[in-house]
């Protein structure tokens, strides 16, 4: 009778039971997603939560427990190098069991475990920070584009009207300048005659007296 044992006996013996999900561990932790069935996916869980609990305080004590679990000692120093920095101010539950289905050949159900914080699609973060920096680079480029039309149309508008304005003064004023000139000598041819024969009336006039 088995009363009492609540835990999944997986079909096999207490050591292959062991070394397999010692192996199980130490694929999570270097790959830190796996795909399993459910039953060995819901006992990786329970047999590797402990663990990492243990890795959040780094001594040799620790170590030594943890090695005495996994049996692989790349994997322990990636758990307190690595994961332990990662999920340092998560109260528990570090890894998530999502279904796949069934499984061709024995239809079994099947899963992925994975660690919650190397979950790149379930992150809300993640998707949060990529919305800021879209609305941030809208932003940024919309005022540089009224920045560069401005200047061209003002330069047009300068170019264009310069050039008719000095010629509009220049045609004007040059006509009244040849209009003022010809008077001038018209009237100093004037007074020229007039003093001319203001001197020869008044040589008539000597000579008569004479």
């Amino acid at each position: 009778m088995r009363h009492g044992k609540k835990f999944a006996h997986l079909g096999r013996k207490t050591p292959h039971r062991k070394y397999m999900l010692a192996n199980m561990a130490c694929s999570l932790i270097e790959h830190k997603s796996i795909n399993t069935t459910v039953a060995k996916a819901k006992a990786l869980k329970r047999y590797i939560e402990p663990i990492i609990t243990k890795s959040k305080n780094d001594s040799t004590h620790n170590r030594r427990i943890v090695f005495s679990y996994l049996k692989n000692k790349y994997a322990v120093t990636e758990l307190f190098r690595d994961i332990s920095v990662k999920i340092g101010d998560r109260p528990g539950g570090y890894t998530r069991i999502i279904k796949l289905g069934n499984r061709l050949g024995d239809n079994a159900s099947m899963a992925m475990i994975e660690l919650v914080d190397y979950n790149t699609i379930y992150n809300p973060a993640n998707d949060s920070k990529k919305k800021t920096r879209r609305r941030r680079k809208s932003i940024q480029t919309d005022p540089p584009v009224v920045e560069e039309t401005a200047p061209v149309v003002e330069e047009a508008i300068v170019e264009e009207t310069a050039p008719v304005v000095e010629e509009a003064i220049v045609e004007e004023a040059a006509p009244v300048v040849e209009e003022i000139n010809s008077d001038v000598e018209n009237t100093s041819s004037d007074n020229v005659s007039e003093n001319n024969e203001t001197e020869i009336k008044t040589e008539d006039s000597d000579k008569k007296e004479q």
